[in-house]
């Protein structure tokens, strides 16, 4: 398909900088794909949408305080130009490869102080370069959760800066990593470096009143990738190539997986992360548990084999997300979906409102 049928014109005012509060005040868009009906609703109305014969499936990945900021070393020290990057993966011998910009080119062997929010900074030396990604090494012992918990900060997408900075926003770093992490986010599974962001909407209340319905919940876990905020840049999306990001699942939630939803109810998937992760699953699934890696695109006419409806947010125009959720409504439906949402100001991308795609 060409990926102009992926474009829509988003108003700049309509890019949400911060997220509702409370989470579950975020507006719902609920589309009824069968008959292409749009109604309008609240997220903390969700358990109003769900049966108690669904089954709920969610991201449990744990975001990493990957996004970094420094400067070229002088003589040593902090003092040449800017530099911005993004944490993507430790080495066994303790290097990092991550993607750095500047003002300026880069060279191997030069020195980048990153310092942290709080002041905290560490140097880093650039030892190679492959493609876009730079291997750095650096002198410090301590592990890498360690280190990122200090220089690291909030990977937020770059449109959500941009947005902030055009109307002279000041966020402090605390505030985003409250704001940028699911309630049910395990801390011995983090890596990603950017958030599940549908998940972003739950709060203990809603989890509360969704068990009580006696809806079944099942977990799985993939690290978002920063693919995530890669455009396609191909004219036609199946010439795009697909970003690889790894996912497990755990015995226990495997069963339930196997188990599927109740007589007469639907999996429903929060988030094209969770998405991806049920769609790329064996079709007879193993005892215990399962894990790899996926490179999946899902895009108009793909067979879902899983999952029946989707929780998701609004996602930026021309995107490999955008062409998962056209898999669900047909472009179509997703052209007036959107439509409707600018011309009713929803809030868009990550800390946004959202949408529940049903049969």
């Amino acid at each position: 398909m060409n990926i102009d049928q992926l474009d829509y014109v988003l108003p700049p005012n309509l890019i949400a900088t911060h997220p509702a509060t409370p989470r579950d005040a975020a507006r719902l868009l609920v589309v009824h794909c069968s008959s292409g009906q749009i109604e309008h609703s609240k997220v903390r109305d969700l358990p109003n949408w769900l049966d108690p014969a669904d089954l709920l499936v969610r991201n449990d990945s744990s975001v990493l305080a990957a996004r970094l900021m420094g400067q070229r070393a002088v003589d040593g020290s902090r003092g040449g130009g800017r530099v911005e990057g993004l944490f993507l993966c430790a080495h066994e011998d303790g290097d990092w490869t991550v993607l750095l910009t500047a003002g300026g080119k880069l060279a191997e062997g030069q020195l980048i102080v990153l310092h942290g929010p709080e002041g905290e900074q560490t140097t880093i030396r650039l030892k190679s370069k492959e493609g876009r990604y730079w291997r750095v090494s650096f002198e410090s012992t301590d592990s890498t959760q360690d280190v990122l918990s200090q220089i690291g900060r909030t990977p937020l997408p770059p449109y959500i800066l941009k947005a902030r900075r055009s109307r002279g926003e000041v966020v402090e770093e605390r505030e985003d990593r409250e704001w940028y992490r699911t309630i049910f986010a395990r801390a011995d599974r983090s890596g990603s470096v950017a958030a599940p962001t549908a998940g972003l909407h739950f709060t203990p209340e809603i989890d509360a009143r969704i068990t009580e319905l006696g809806v079944r919940q099942a977990f799985v876990t993939l690290h978002v990738g920063e693919g995530t905020f890669r455009p396609v840049t191909s004219a036609r999306l199946e010439d795009h190539k697909m970003h690889f990001e790894s996912w497990c699942v755990d015995a226990d939630e495997i069963d339930a997986l196997r188990c599927g939803p109740k007589h007469g109810g639907r999996m429903i998937a929060v988030g094209t992360t969770t998405t991806r992760v049920l769609e790329s699953l064996p079709k007879q699934l193993p005892d215990g548990p399962l894990s790899g890696d996926t490179d999946l695109l899902i895009s108009p006419g793909h067979a879902f084999r899983r999952v029946d409806g989707l929780l998701t947010n609004f996602h930026l125009p021309r995107s490999t997300l955008l062409a998962l959720v056209a898999a669900f409504t047909g472009l179509d439906l997703l052209h007036e979906i959107y439509s409707t949402a600018i011309e009713e100001r929803y809030r868009f991308y990550s800390y946004g409102d959202a949408m529940l795609v049903v049969p």
